[in-house]
C-alpha cells in the first residue's frame, strides 16, 4: 500500500512542498490545481520534477461542478474536462477527482449524474485515464458517499470509480459500516483527514480546521477499517486544509503526515488482524509502548547555575546520591525521583546549554523494552539519538523529541536497569533529609501553539497514551492552550502548553529560552502538609498566593475556616471534583520561567488543578526578573 499527500496540506511553493514530501518518505503526491497554476513551469516540467523526487502523481484535483448541468453549461463542462485530460497527459498522471457539484444550476437525479459520468468515462478511457467521484459534505444534491457510490455503480464504467474522504463521511456522521459493501476495486483513492469536534458550518470547518489522523476527534480508524475490509489496496492519501499548516514548516508537517498514516494503519491492523495483508508495504511496528514511569529528568547548567539549582533541590529534600564516574554529572534523589545535573563542557548537553541556558533538556522513561521503543519511534519518523560513550558507559537507547530535547529509555531486560550503579559513584555523605516527595506526577512542556498538534501526534503514536480535551488557561497576557497526554494508570502524564504570544508566561519562556522545553516538573507527595512543613524547615520559600484567593476559595467551596487557613499558611492551592481533591504549591520562578510544583492527589482526582492556573500565573509573573538580571 502506497502513501500519498495532497500538496494543499503544506506551505511553500510547489518545489518546497515536493522536497518535503519526498524527504518524509511518501510514495506519491496529489497535485492540487492551484499549486500547479501558480508554478512557473510547464506541465511536463512539473511531472519531471515530481519523478525526480522519486514520487508518482496519485491524483490531479479538483474538478468542480461537472455533473447534472443543463445545456449549454453541460457541453462547456465536458470541454473543461477535455482540457484537464490534456493537462494530465502532460503531467503524467491517470486519475482526476470530480467532487459533487455545488452549482446552483445543477439538476438533481442519480441517473442524470450517472449518465454524465458514463459519457465522461468513455472519453477518459480513450486516453487511458480514470475519473474518481467524491461526495462533498456540502454538495448541492450529493453529500453522502452512499449516493456517490450509487451514481458510480449506475455509471457502470471501468474508468469511473469512487473517491472516499474520511472528513466528508465522518463530519456528517454517516455510518462507516456502509463502506464495507463497496467493492474495493471500485474505490480509486482514499483521502484521509481528522478534525477537532467543532459545531460550525461544514465548509468552513473543512477548509480551516482539518488535521492529520490522530490529531483530532473523528473516528478515522473506524473509517479506515471499513475501507480496508473492502479489499482496497490503492494509495492512502492525506487531504488536509489547515490554517496553521499553511504557515508552518513543510518539512515538519510532511513528517507528521507520514507518521499519522503509519500509526493509523498499525492501529487498523491491530484492531482487525485479518486486514493485515491489505496493508502490506507499510512498516511492521512493535505495538504502542507502555510507559511504567519517568526514570529521570536531566538538567544542563554551568557551574554557577548548577550551584543555584543544587541549593533549590536540597531545600526541597533532594540529596546528592551520585557522581558520574567519567563525566561532570551529578545525581540527586528523593523517593523514586532522579534529577540529573549535567555540567559537561562538550557534547550535546553543552550545546543545549549554549542555546537554551539552564534547562531540563532530557528525560528518561521506564519502558518494558527500550530497543522496541526506539524501533517503533524510528518507523514513525523519530530521529534516533546517540553520543560517544566512554569506557564502562552504557548505550542507553534514545530519540530526539519534537522540541529538540532527548528522550532516553530504560528497561529491565539488560544492564540498563542498573545504570545508576554502573555509571555513578555513590555519594552518601549528603545529610539532606527527605521531604516526602515520592515520584514525578507529571512533566509540563511548553511550545508555540502552532506546534502542539505535532507534539500530540508524536507522543500518542509512539506510546500507549491518550490525549484529553484541550483546556484554555487564562494568563493576564492572553490565553494558553493546554492539552494533557496520559496513560490509564497515571505512570505517564505530560501537559503540553501552547503559547500564542510572548506576553504570557508560557510565551515568555519559549521566547527567552529560545525554543520549546520542559517548563515545570510536578512532584508527588502523599501528604502535602507534611511535605510543605518539611521543606519549610529546610529553607524552602513557596510562591506566595494572595489572601484574596483563599477568602474566595473558602466561600466558593464552603471550606472550613481552619482548613482554608492551613492552605494559606503554606501557599497551597486547592481544587476538587466529584472524584477527589488536588493540592498544589510551587517554587519561585527560576531562569526564564522554569519552576517546580508539589502535588497531592486524593481519591480519584484525575485533573491538573486548571482552575488555579490564573492565580498561579499572576503570582509568577509578578516576580519575573527584569531584563539583564541573573536568570537562575
Amino acid at each position: 500500500m502506497k502513501t500519498s499527500i495532497a500538496t494543499v496540506c503544506l506551505s511553500g511553493d510547489l518545489a518546497e512542498k515536493l522536497a518535503a514530501i519526498s524527504a518524509a518518505g511518501f510514495d506519491g503526491v496529489e497535485i492540487f490545481e492551484q499549486d500547479f497554476l501558480t508554478f512557473d513551469g510547464s506541465p511536463r516540467d512539473v511531472g519531471r520534477m515530481i519523478r525526480d523526487h522519486g514520487l508518482e502523481i496519485t491524483l490531479f484535483q479538483p474538478f468542480r461542478d461537472f455533473e447534472g448541468l443543463p445545456e449549454p453549461q453541460r457541453a462547456r463542462a465536458f470541454d473543461r474536462a477535455e482540457r484537464k485530460f490534456d493537462l494530465m497527459g502532460e503531467l503524467g498522471t491517470d486519475l482526476m477527482l470530480i467532487c459533487s457539484s455545488v452549482s446552483p444550476l445543477a439538476l438533481g437525479g442519480i441517473d442524470r449524474a450517472a449518465a454524465d459520468l458514463r459519457e465522461l468515462g468513455e472519453r477518459a478511457a480513450g486516453r487511458g485515464l480514470r475519473v474518481g467521484y467524491e461526495a462533498l459534505a456540502w454538495g448541492r444534491h450529493v453529500s453522502d458517499h452512499r449516493d456517490a457510490w450509487e451514481i458510480v455503480r449506475r455509471a457502470d464504467h471501468a474508468s469511473i470509480g469512487l473517491i472516499l474522504d474520511s472528513f466528508h463521511t465522518l463530519a456528517r456522521k454517516i455510518d462507516v459500516e456502509s463502506i464495507r459493501s463497496i467493492p474495493g476495486d471500485r474505490i480509486f483513492i482514499v483521502q484521509l483527514a481528522d478534525a477537532p469536534m467543532i459545531d460550525m458550518d461544514l465548509l468552513y470547518w473543512s477548509r480551516h480546521f482539518r488535521n492529520m489522523p490522530g490529531q483530532g476527534d473523528l473516528a478515522v480508524s473506524d473509517f479506515m477499517r471499513a475501507v480496508m475490509a473492502t479489499g482496497y489496496d490503492g494509495p492512502i492519501s492525506l487531504e488536509v486544509f489547515n490554517d496553521q499548516f499553511r504557515g508552518g514548516s513543510p518539512k515538519s508537517i510532511a513528517i507528521d503526515g507520514r507518521r499519522s498514516l503509519v500509526a493509523l494503519m498499525d492501529e487498523v491492523r491491530r484492531v482487525e488482524p485479518e486486514l493485515a495483508t491489505t496493508a502490506a508495504g507499510l512498516p511492521d511496528l512493535p505495538p504502542r509502548i507502555a510507559v511504567e514511569g519517568v526514570e529521570f529528568v536531566e538538567f544542563v547548567a554551568d557551574e554557577s547555575e548548577a550551584e543555584t539549582l543544587s541549593i533549590l533541590l536540597r531545600v526541597m529534600g533532594f540529596a546528592e546520591r551520585g557522581r558520574h564516574r567519567s563525566r561532570d554529572v551529578l545525581l540527586f534523589r528523593q523517593g523514586d525521583i532522579n534529577i540529573v545535573v549535567n555540567l559537561e563542557k562538550e557534547g550535546f548537553a553543552h550545546s543545549s546549554w549554549l542555546v537554551h541556558g539552564t534547562s531540563a533538556y532530557a528525560m528518561g522513561l521506564r519502558v518494558d523494552d527500550a530497543a522496541a521503543t526506539v524501533e517503533r519511534a524510528r518507523a514513525l519518523g523519530a530521529e534516533p539519538f546517540a553520543e560517544r560513550r566512554g569506557p564502562g558507559e552504557l548505550h542507553i537507547p534514545a530519540i530526539r523529541g519534537i522540541g529538540g530535547g532527548v528522550i532516553y529509555f530504560i528497561d529491565g531486560k539488560s544492564e540498563l536497569s542498573r545504570v545508576w550503579d554502573i555509571e555513578f559513584e555513590p555519594t552518601e555523605a549528603d545529610p539532606t533529609p527527605q521531604a516526602g516527595l515520592t515520584c514525578i506526577d507529571h512533566v509540563a512542556q511548553t511550545m508555540n501553539y502552532e506546534e502542539m498538534l505535532s507534539w500530540v501526534l508524536f507522543y500518542t503514536s509512539i506510546f500507549r497514551a491518550r490525549k484529553l480535551p484541550m483546556v484554555d488557561v487564562v494568563d493576564p497576557g492572553g490565553l494558553v492552550r493546554s492539552q494533557v497526554i496520559e496513560n490509564g494508570d497515571g505512570t505517564l502524564r505530560l501537559t503540553l502548553n501552547g503559547a500564542e504570544n510572548r506576553k504570557t508566561l508560557a510565551g515568555h519562556f519559549v521566547a527567552e529560552s529560545f525554543g520549546s522545553s520542559v517548563q515545570h516538573l510536578a512532584l508527588a507527595t502523599d501528604d502535602i502538609f507534611a511535605t510543605a512543613r518539611a521543606m519549610h524547615d529546610l529553607g524552602f520559600q513557596p510562591l506566595e498566593i494572595p489572601r484574596n484567593y483563599y477568602d474566595d476559595l473558602e466561600a466558593r467551596l464552603g471550606l472550613e475556616p481552619e482548613f482554608a487557613a492551613r492552605l494559606l499558611d503554606f501557599s497551597i492551592l486547592y481544587d476538587r471534583d466529584e472524584a477527589g481533591e488536588y493540592f498544589q504549591f510551587y517554587s519561585h520562578i527560576q531562569g526564564d520561567g522554569f519552576f517546580f510544583e508539589i502535588v497531592e492527589r486524593r481519591g480519584g482526582y484525575r485533573g491538573y488543578g486548571a482552575p488555579n492556573a490564573p492565580f498561579r500565573i499572576a503570582a509568577q509573573k509578578r516576580e519575573l526578573p527584569p531584563k539583564g538580571m541573573p536568570k537562575f
